[in-house]
């Protein structure tokens, strides 16, 4: 990634796997917080069941379905459950940011610095399978460390009113009781298959972006201002874009597959009619692409866009605070130990003999 991140910026470079992890992990605590609600009006649209490939007219498929746009379905759920329901599921949310972002970040770094130790890094041809294939291997570690609490957290938010859960716990003992432990790792295969490229096009864009930054203000500052007349840039500013634009087209590039991921996480969850009723536990395909088909077949492409505008609405803003903020408190820590051992060093030399 670019700032402290990429080619191994000089911060982050220094940084412990401890620091990059709690680094991370508030990082993604932030921005899990500010965007909850977006997190829960994806959730909802996703999870909606309506015949939008059937030969009913426009306006009749519209009059059926609960939720019909972003600021509808806001008002809705405001109406319905109270503020506290824009942030249903936050708890799990939370504990899954915990992980996950906290591992994804140690997972990254780690695999730059294998591919720094092959040669790869300085090579600029593989500077962007690098960039890809780590963001990819950090995306599948954090998948892997968090899932259940992701699986959860989808439930509590999909299942509207009256709750089938009462909270996480419930909702814990509930799957376990209906479908083993290895109902809490239920669609883990799935979201995987969705991670991994999300990650890698969030994290391989990141880094491309932040170059295209830095080739771009060199050449200005080169060709127009001269070289000696360099101003620094307000790097927060560029982590902010930069992390708001790669997660934007992440988002984008891979939606109908979180679309599909998050039908097999509350299959057989009974809810409301109002909600869409349960989402059928037939649903629960064995591949990924047999619940795309699936998707397509019941509700036409428009199924597979389904929640398309809060998605992106929440993924864009997220990862350009989580990338802004992650960078900021790495580089607030290298400060901070810079500073420490400049003083621990002027001590030593105070206290040496003959000064």
């Amino acid at each position: 990634m670019g700032g402290a991140l990429q080619d191994e910026g000089t911060a982050v470079q220094k940084s412990t796997s401890l620091q990059r992890a709690v680094a991370g992990s508030l990082s993604g605590c932030v921005a899990r917080f500010i965007i909850g609600p977006l997190d829960v009006i994806k959730i909802r649209f996703q999870v909606q069941l309506e015949p939008i490939k059937s030969a009913q007219s426009a306006a009749a498929r519209h009059a059926a379905s609960k939720y019909t746009g972003l600021g509808q379905a806001l008002v809705t759920i405001l109406k319905e459950e109270g503020i506290q329901g824009l942030w249903r599921g936050t708890v799990p949310g939370l504990l899954l940011t915990v992980p996950y972002t906290g591992v994804q970040f140690v997972a990254l770094q780690h695999a730059k610095d294998t591919a720094a130790k092959l040669g790869l890094s300085g090579n600029p041809g593989w500077a962007p399978i690098v960039s890809l294939g780590s963001g990819a291997f950090a995306g599948a570690a954090g998948t892997i460390a968090s899932y259940p609490f992701d699986l959860i957290r989808t439930t509590l938010a999909a299942q509207g009113e009256p709750k089938v859960y009462k909270n996480m716990f419930d909702a814990a003992v509930g799957i376990t009781k209906g479908k083993g432990v290895r109902g809490l790792y239920s669609g883990l295969g799935v979201t995987m298959v969705e991670i991994m490229p999300y990650a890698a096009l969030q994290f391989g864009l990141y880094d491309a972006l932040q170059s295209a930054w830095k080739s771009a203000q060199v050449h200005y500052q080169q060709r127009v201002k001269g070289a000696n007349d360099s101003q620094p840039s307000d790097t927060r500013a560029v982590n902010f874009t930069c992390g708001l634009l790669a997660g934007l087209f992440a988002k984008l590039a891979t939606h109908p597959l979180d679309v599909a991921k998050k039908r097999y996480q509350v299959a057989g969850l009974q809810r409301s009619l109002k909600y869409g009723a349960r989402v059928d536990s037939q649903f629960a395909m064995k591949t990924l692409q047999a619940g795309i088909v699936d998707i397509y077949k019941r509700e036409g492409l428009s199924g597979l866009w389904k929640g398309s505008m809060p998605s992106i609405a929440k993924a864009a803003p997220s990862a350009a605070i989580t990338f802004s903020v992650y960078e900021a408190i790495i580089g607030w820590m290298a400060a901070d130990e810079l500073r420490r051992a400049n003083i621990s060093r002027s001590s030593s030399s105070s206290s040496s003999p003959g000064t």
